[in-house]
């Protein structure tokens, strides 16, 4: 019986129309990552409503949010492979122990922010702003934030555990409890409606740990009582050196990879106070949080066409292979252009969401603009990527990433804002994607000339 199932899913990854394929492997991913996209960003839009300067210190302090989500993905992507190939080769007790040896990192994860949380808030803030206002907003949510990240980064870690296992519904139903949860109390604490106290930039950072405690009591409840692969108990539980090790191998990259973000902001948020620009720090937090509306998706598409990839190029079926570059590049270019065409036709109504002044839509508007440019080369890139993994050639996305973000992206940045002004630096994003996509093509040519002839 198990093995009709897996002949059906191998015959589904191998003659399915790739269109029709494509869309039923990425659409559950596609609505989680628009739902995470839509946790991101709700909190900035009503803190922007309620301060200009408290959505400043929300740009200022996402890189280490950043970091955090780095951390957790990252390591929860360890745990999934490990869970995934342990039950792939039926040694069931060792996934047990994976998953539960997953719990038990989230603990080590969350040592590590709880010590910033505490110590490392403040002197953060004051590396990038003397106003006092902005300092003491940044402290208030990455304070709260850090030290009760042990919810969303237990929510993580069960949310990768049941994808492990084929499960995409139940970890997108976690993001969305969280998501509403945090829209609903975000309006309620931040400004104080009713009987809710007015509680400003704390107010969201509280309604964001609320949303993340809900997100993963129902986690929990799901991984405990429902039927799965898995079994999770403590019960003479004994930590394992081995399956750290196993975990971190593939988890530590991982988080290195995702953690580029967040130094390439860190970068940015440095040239713009050098140069006396908090209005461009604010900009730069406001169009990250609404370009993951845009890649977001693009993401979920991609771990859709990575398993179609994979299988018909360890099928050695050419066409196939092909046919899935192919649509998956236009599915991801057609979703770029339509983020393209809102950032030029509507900017100042997107940026009017975060309770922009005249001077952000001043320094907004042409930065959209331009930045929006590197969208389509983006799309390219991100589908070209997800090629390489499926085909083992991972460290070749991871080039790219690095490249784009830190080789390319920053020192250009700086090279524009000291030569031409700091209005320049939005270029840096076009020209670095740009140069992204020729390092892509250049890899997609290798590969071609290379393992692609053995295909058929």
């Amino acid at each position: 019986m198990e093995s009709t199932k897996e002949a059906k899913k191998e015959n589904k990854m191998g003659t399915m129309p790739v269109v029709k394929l494509i869309f039923n492997m990425s659409l559950p991913a596609i609505l989680s990552m628009t739902i995470l996209a839509m946790y991101n960003v709700v909190d900035s839009i009503f803190i922007g409503n309620y301060s200009q300067k408290g959505l400043t210190a929300m740009s200022l302090v996402y890189p280490l949010q950043l970091l955090l989500i780095s951390v957790s993905v990252g390591t929860a992507v360890g745990v999934n492979s490990l869970v995934a190939r342990k039950l792939g080769e039926k040694e069931y007790d060792m996934a047990n122990s994976a998953a539960a040896h997953g719990l038990v990192t989230c603990l080590f994860s969350y040592a590590l922010f709880l010590i910033l949380g505490i110590f490392a808030v403040r002197p953060f803030m004051g590396l990038f702003s003397s106003d006092a206002e902005t300092v003491q907003y940044g402290v208030d949510y990455l304070t709260i934030v850090l030290c009760l990240s042990i919810f969303s980064i237990i929510q993580v870690m069960i949310e990768k555990t049941l994808q492990a296992t084929g499960n995409m519904i139940y970890p997108m139903l976690f993001q969305l409890v969280g998501a509403i949860v945090n829209i609903i109390f975000d309006p309620l604490l931040i400004f104080g409606v009713g009987f809710f106290p007015e509680c400003g930039v704390a107010g969201a950072a509280i309604a964001t740990v609320f949303g993340q405690f809900c997100g993963m009591v129902f986690a929990v409840i799901v991984l405990f009582t429902k039927s799965h692969e898995i079994k999770i108990s403590f019960k003479g539980f004994r930590l394992s050196g081995a399956v750290l090790k196993h975990i971190y191998a593939v988890g530590f990259p991982s988080i290195i990879m995702q953690s580029i973000s967040a130094v390439m902001m860190l970068g940015l948020n440095t040239i713009f106070m050098v140069n006396d620009s908090a209005v461009s720090v604010t900009v730069l937090g406001v169009y990250f949080k609404l370009q993951s509306f845009v890649f977001m998706p693009c993401f979920g598409l991609n771990q859709g066409v990575l398993p179609v990839l994979g299988y018909n190029y360890g099928a050695r079926n050419k066409k196939r292979v092909y046919s899935t570059l192919k649509c998956g590049i236009v599915i991801a270019v057609s979703i770029m252009a339509a983020g393209v065409l809102l950032m030029w036709l509507i900017p100042d109504r997107l940026i009017s969401m975060f309770g922009g002044d005249q001077s952000l839509m001043d320094v907004g508007v042409p930065a959209f603009r331009t930045i929006s440019l590197c969208f389509v080369p983006a799309a390219v890139s991100i589908i070209m990527i997800t090629l390489f993994q499926a085909t083992g050639k991972g460290f070749r996305g991871l080039f790219i990433s690095f490249a784009r973000q830190l080789v390319v992206l920053l020192p250009v940045a700086f090279i524009l804002s000291a030569t031409v002004g700091v209005g320049s630096v939005w270029y840096a994003f076009p020209i670095a994607e740009v140069v992204a996509l020729v390092i892509a093509l250049l890899f997609f040519l290798n590969l071609v000339r290379g393992d692609f002839k053995k295909l058929r």
